[in-house]
């Protein structure tokens, strides 16, 4: 690190960095694509090259900042946080970009099997949020995810959480309720150019269903018929019951106190996702409004919750804590979620069954399910060309190298899933 620290005070290394909050880009550059890139567009952003900044999805805007990181000269690379707004496809293919860049690249993740399958080494960072942070040894990825889930450093003889987070070994045959709580029959809707088709389906009484695919397949548009914001063009939801909906993209317009959006009510569910009752809405980090909005949805009387991207701008140790409160959140209060997210380790970890919508985003989506997780994950995982493992200590899951032995046993025997 001296070493380092000499040469970049002297002007021998050059350093690139992708921003965390890429939402702040468009603020300092209002031109387009094309302009961004002086002419230089990557052949992966063509297809926007003429749109200003600010008129990007959040997705697009990341796809940007990290190409634009890439192509600026560099020495060192430093990536913040590049899974954000990006579904599993994207996140794959940008960490094979990351893998295939030469020289040293520096990458912060909160997706754990997105940082497992790009890095080589880890470094643990732990302390007291907001108050200290110390940076552990060089360990190689495996151990230092390991060590991290077990939240013991054995070299250093340091344990920074009370709890291992432990993974269900059969998570694909766990037993749900037989107790149909709302069934639907097949259902269309179109947007614009964009037309969905869910096959007929139903959900049960004390289950999580996990929901999966690109962005642009109609995740978002069926939660949103689900939780009743939208009117389906043909067929209907059966059966009428509560619902309790958080949005993907939540906004705020008030400067009220968290304290005054929420039940007045000490409750668990609030400690538990460590929601400040005296900060004002309009001062609260993007992580902190996910969880005041997860908070208030969970404490509204409902039969069904519908999260959309639940896990998003949370941190690793806040969405292992997410996934322990919602599998008990259904047990004790027998109700169901319905829960979209990119993060596949989060899923895998809080789903009874998956829903898969595949299709061409933008255009067409049509639905799978829900599915018994294995099938589920099996049909997801050939559609990305990508298999998984459990990790012998952990029982976490992992992605195998493309091209390696197992992956190749796996794919012959068509187990994508482990």
């Amino acid at each position: 690190v001296r070493n380092y620290m000499d040469d970049l005070f002297e002007g021998k290394i050059k350093v690139s960095i992708k921003p965390q909050y890429i939402e702040l880009i468009p603020k300092n550059f209002k031109g387009t694509v094309k302009e961004l890139f002086n002419e230089n567009v990557p052949d992966s952003l063509k297809v926007i090259e003429n749109r200003k900044l600010d008129e990007l999805s959040g997705g697009e805007l990341q796809r940007v900042a990290i190409e634009y990181a890439i192509q600026k000269p560099h020495d060192i690379i430093f990536v913040d946080e590049p899974s954000s707004y990006l579904d599993i496809k994207q996140r794959i293919e940008v960490a094979k970009k990351i893998r295939s860049l030469s020289g040293k690249v520096v990458v912060v993740e909160h997706d754990l099997i997105m940082l497992d399958y790009m890095v080589d080494y880890i470094h643990i960072l732990y302390g007291k949020p907001g108050v200290y942070g110390i940076v552990s040894h060089q360990m190689a990825t495996r151990n230092g995810i390991n060590s991290y889930l077990d939240g013991y450093i054995k070299d250093d003889n340091v344990r920074f959480r009370d709890k291992k987070v432990k993974f269900e070994i059969k998570s694909a045959e766990r037993d749900i309720s037989n107790e149909i709580l709302v069934s639907f029959g097949k259902i269309k809707k179109k947007l614009g150019t964009f037309s969905l088709e869910v096959s007929p389906g139903e959900l049960m009484k004390k289950e999580i269903v996990g929901v999966v695919g690109e962005n642009g397949t109609g995740k978002s548009t069926f939660a949103k018929i689900l939780a009743g914001v939208l009117n389906p063009d043909e067929g209907e939801i059966n059966e009428k019951i509560k619902i309790a909906y958080k949005p993907q993209y939540i906004r705020v317009e008030s400067e009220e106190f968290v304290r005054n959006v929420l039940p007045k009510i000490d409750n668990r569910i609030i400690q538990a996702l460590g929601v400040r009752l005296n900060k004002r809405l309009n001062e609260l980090s993007g992580g902190e409004l996910q969880r005041v909005a997860i908070a208030k949805t969970l404490l509204t009387d409902a039969d069904l919750y519908v999260l959309d991207e639940p896990s998003a701008h949370l941190d690793v140790e806040e969405r292992l804590v997410l996934s322990k409160l919602l599998r008990d959140f259904i047990f004790e209060n027998e109700k169901t979620i319905f829960v979209i997210d990119h993060d596949i380790m989060f899923i895998d970890y809080v789903s009874d069954r998956l829903m898969v919508f595949q299709g061409k985003p933008g255009v067409k989506g049509v639905t799978y399910g829900p599915l018994p997780m294995r099938e589920g994950m099996n049909l997801f995982l050939k559609n990305l060309g990508i298999t998984m493992r459990r990790d012998k200590q952990t029982n976490r899951p992992r992605i195998n190298k493309e091209g390696s032995v197992l992956d190749r046993e796996q794919k012959e025997k068509g187990e994508y899933y482990y």
